[in-house]
């Protein structure tokens, strides 16, 4: 049988620490550290331990040449090469590993570039209650922040002396648009948003507006965001909670016919809209949560194994969720986006392969409340209006 190394593969070594009685006992710590490798690969859902026969073979092999295997498995092992193989860290062309070298054709097709596509595999998350860890360690205000860290770096980055700067014209009517986009964090969920009004979010944000024909099978597709090469990759899987007209459930919206495609959806949905944004019960709250799922195939078609291709794709999500904020301030409705997210179980739950077309934030948008039960960043009023005194 012939083998290779998988696509992409970052090797680790971690410093670990654990508590050993004996050397307590004898006068030291009782912490005692080693050093460990780590093999690191996009398709595993864990890093695997490994040690240093592990390290040297998994260094001898390339990922584009097969090889024969006997050699090997004869210098470092049988068992140790099947395990490699097991991984999906070996890729064999046997047909007993037909699912680990499927995984990793997979992985290759996307044309990911190696140090981007670990970054992106590490930073996903799966049923982590972030609101709640960050609660319980006294992190969820402004003075436990400072407690904490010390006073941040200044909000003001001044070049040169006040006497040389140039004054500027004062802002547009425009501005008062701006002004009123603000993260919403009170959600009305009494609320029904109205079916027209989803529909204008939808078109606003995500909707094709226009095409060109640039070669055969070659669409390009003109979006009220920009979008890198014009590829526009990011998907809107939307999670519906209350909406006229439409059932609560999971959908994937269509921006070429604007249209809803209903999908599979969990049995307790507030649960699961929770579960996405990391137990941040402000935003599960929201009429519909949108998740911004990038197809990344779509934008590393053009940009293969590019330093900078997954920059373009974030910008990509951060041009949307801008969009967004603005068309549902105009609509006078409040309007959110987290990075803080569960990628795995939204994975999961809509059906995607994170390294194919996995979610990098969640936006949503829905009515007010009335009153403000969670705080929010609010200093110029415009939202909430002061009180009289």
């Amino acid at each position: 049988m012939q083998i290779r190394r998988c696509a992409v593969l970052w090797l680790e070594p971690r410093e670990t620490a654990s508590f050993e009685l004996e050397s307590l006992l004898t006068g030291g710590t009782g912490v005692v550290s080693a050093m460990q490798w780590f093999a690191h690969a996009p398709q595993l859902s864990t890093p695997m331990v490994v040690d240093g026969d592990d390290v040297a073979l998994l260094g001898a092999l390339g990922p584009s040449d097969w090889i024969q295997a006997a050699p090997l498995r004869e210098r470092y092992g049988a068992g140790r090469v099947r395990a490699l193989l097991r991984a999906g860290l070996l890729v064999g062309r046997g047909k007993a590993w037909a699912e680990q070298r499927d995984a990793d054709q997979q992985f290759r097709d996307q044309h990911w570039h190696g140090l981007a596509a670990q970054w992106h595999s590490a930073s996903r998350w799966h049923g982590l209650d972030a609101a709640r860890e960050v609660a319980d360690e006294g992190m969820d205000t402004a003075a436990g922040l400072r407690g904490r860290y010390g006073a941040p770096p200044p909000e003001f980055c001044p070049r040169v002396e006040p006497a040389q700067r140039l004054t500027l014209p004062a802002p547009t009517a425009f501005d008062e648009l701006l002004d009123g986009r603000s993260t919403c964090r009170n959600f009305d969920t009494a609320a029904t948003l109205p079916h027209d009004v989803l529909a204008t979010m939808l078109a606003r944000v995500f909707a094709a507006r226009g095409r060109i024909h640039a070669a055969d099978d070659f669409e390009v597709l003109k979006k009220t965001s920009p979008s890198g090469g014009a590829l526009h990759p990011t998907e809107a899987y939307l999670i519906v909670q209350r909406v006229d007209g439409v059932a609560p459930g999971l959908y994937h919206y269509h921006a070429g016919e604007h249209a809803l495609e209903p999908l599979p959806s969990p049995d307790d949905l507030r649960a699961f809209a929770r579960l996405a944004v990391a137990g941040q019960y402000w935003f599960a709250d929201a009429s519909v949560l949108v998740v911004l799922a990038p197809r990344f195939a779509r934008n590393f078609w053009k940009y293969r194994n590019h330093a900078k291709a997954y920059r373009t794709v974030i910008l990509d999500v951060g041009h949307l969720s801008q969009t967004l904020y603005l068309s549902a301030t105009d609509l006078g409705l409040g309007a959110f986006i987290t990075a803080a997210i569960n990628e795995v179980d939204i994975e999961q739950a809509f059906g995607l392969t994170g390294y194919v077309d996995g979610p990098l934030a969640v936006c949503g948008f829905g009515v007010r409340a009335d009153t403000m039960a969670t705080a929010e960043f609010d200093p110029n009023r415009k939202v909430w209006p002061r009180k009289p005194d």
